[in-house]
């Protein structure tokens, strides 16, 4: 198959070390990490990344969206022409454990602890991914939902309902996802002494590229991943089942 990628340069060395190894031929190109601060305006360049793929002339056989949900930036993306295929995520978080099911196990009940990677070292001018940082990314997508149906303030008061702060050690943790392809660029050192160097608890997780590499060899297994088809548009469902969904 011919695919178009369309990623978040957060995973770009990961994506990369896939590509050189897909059966697929696969035309890569990268977002900038910052463009996440802002989710509608990273939805319009997403999808002005589709639609110039659409009508590169080449006659692409899908179009990979590798992002979460992030925010809703990849809510209302339209397939016109070549279909997409994007992770059942909720952010890059899910896409770096490997799994739905890591990232409710290790930040089901404190979805917004901050977490870092290789790319966000390196690809940001800070070491933590946070909600303060990223205000649009709390679990992002079930945050960004209860801000359009009760507006900034009740939503506020609705998450901190559902997620209060505990007073213990885990409310203090800066985790860091390990990878095996990038473990040799010294991040996780680096990162580990800033963590503790601003009184952090520096957690390392092991992650895991099979979403990434499932997604470029074109093993695309609906439990995890969505293809939406042409004339149809994504939409969040807000869930750890689903996530998101075609109309």
């Amino acid at each position: 198959m011919l695919l178009k990628l369309i990623a978040c340069n957060v995973f770009l060395r990961e994506a990369c070390w896939c590509i050189a190894r897909s059966p697929q031929v696969v035309d890569p190109e990268f977002t900038e990490l910052g463009e996440h601060v802002h989710a509608p305006r990273l939805r319009e360049l997403i999808q002005a990344r589709i639609d110039a793929a659409e009508n590169s002339g080449k006659a692409y056989d899908a179009i990979l969206v590798l992002f979460g949900l992030c925010g809703n930036s990849t809510v209302g993306l339209q397939a016109r022409k070549t279909p997409l295929v994007i992770p059942r995520a909720h952010d890059c978080c899910t896409i770096l454990l490997g799994s739905r099911a890591r990232f409710q196990e290790h930040f089901g009940d404190a979805p917004s602890t901050p977490f870092s990677s290789s790319g966000y070292f390196e690809r940001g001018n800070y070491f933590l991914r946070t909600g303060e940082e990223t205000p649009t990314v709390h679990v992002g997508d079930a945050y960004a939902e209860l801000v359009r149906q009760y507006g900034q303030e009740d939503a506020d008061y609705v998450w901190q309902t559902m997620h209060p702060k505990a007073a213990n050690e885990a409310d203090n943790r800066a985790v860091f996802i390990r990878l095996p392809q990038t473990q040799d660029l010294g991040h996780e050192a680096r990162f580990r002494a800033k963590a503790q160097a601003e009184g952090k608890n520096f957690v390392a997780l092991e992650g895991d590229i099979r979403l990434i590499e499932n997604l470029l060899f074109g093993k695309w297994d609906p439990a995890e991943f969505l293809i939406v088809q042409p004339g149809q548009t994504t939409a969040g469902v807000y869930d750890f089942a689903q996530v998101i969904k075609a109309e």
